[in-house]
């Protein structure tokens, strides 16, 4: 089967992570290279030996001693970057399904429609086990050891699936929904541009993002007042950011009022 193309949401997600483990990478093999060089300047110097006290090489020996301290700690430093990096990589993409994801509603509509056949699922099988059906249970594709187990009381002298796992699955099914409404709500919005005091304001769509953009760095009290209100610098957009929803387009109004 030819494998599904990725989004542009996903594929920059991609990179993302690939840019993390390059850079984990680099800070692994540059903390190697200076636990390297500790190890070797430290060969230098006989095992066992101290700093001869008042010999004329002891401010020498004393300031290599120090240097070889400060390569190893620079490589312990290197090696918490690379994990640090490693982290983040792996982290990528695991955070649930994200607004900025062109696909998110299609893919949050398919959870929702899974829980909701879980839950049928679930509903059936409690029928059967009570009516001890093995037969039908099989046909709704639980194996002899499955079925065995739902067979069997648990510690509450209860059969089959519990009623809480029916509950958490509707509660989860309708945040999905109401999650899809909001999306959907949104996508119906219009691109927004406006030149506002030595800067534009853009509500961009495509990006899902709420911007400012200014012709060069904006003076300290600008960048002040857009990071209280949320907004961060992206340098891929060329723009100060935060998410396209409506507390970012309440956030931006109040920024203005400040800007201008």
């Amino acid at each position: 089967a030819q494998p599904m193309s990725k989004n542009a949401y996903e594929a920059r997600q991609e990179a993302r992570r690939e840019r993390f483990e390059a850079r984990a990478e680099s800070a692994r093999a540059e903390s190697d290279t200076l636990a390297r060089r500790s190890s070797e300047m430290a060969e230098a110097i006989p095992f066992g030996q101290p700093v001869q006290i008042g010999h004329h090489s002891e401010h020498r020996d004393r300031r290599f001693r120090q240097r070889i301290g400060d390569t190893m700690t620079k490589s312990v430093d290197a090696l918490k970057k690379a994990e640090h990096y490693e982290r983040k990589a792996a982290s990528v993409g695991n955070g649930g399904i994200s607004s900025d994801d062109p696909d998110a509603i299609a893919k949050l509509t398919a959870e929702a429609e899974a829980l909701d056949k879980a839950s049928d699922k679930m509903k059936a099988c409690n029928k059967l086990i009570k009516k001890a059906d093995r037969e039908g249970l099989a046909k709704l594709g639980f194996n002899e050891a499955q079925i065995d187990k739902l067979m069997e009381p648990d510690y509450m002298g209860r059969l089959g699936f519990p009623a809480y796992m029916l509950s958490n699955n509707r509660a989860n099914a309708s945040r999905i929904r109401k999650r899809i409404a909001q999306l959907e709500a949104a996508a119906q919005r219009q691109d927004v541009e406006q030149e506002g005091n030595g800067y534009t304001y853009r509500e961009d769509t495509d990006e899902n993002r709420v911007m400012f953009i200014f012709d060069g760095k904006p003076a300290e009290e600008t960048r002040n007042v857009l990071k209280r209100h949320g907004f961060r610098w992206s340098p891929s957009r060329g723009a100060w950011v935060r998410q396209l929803n409506n507390a970012g387009i309440y956030a931006a109004q109040c920024a203005r009022k400040i800007l201008d």
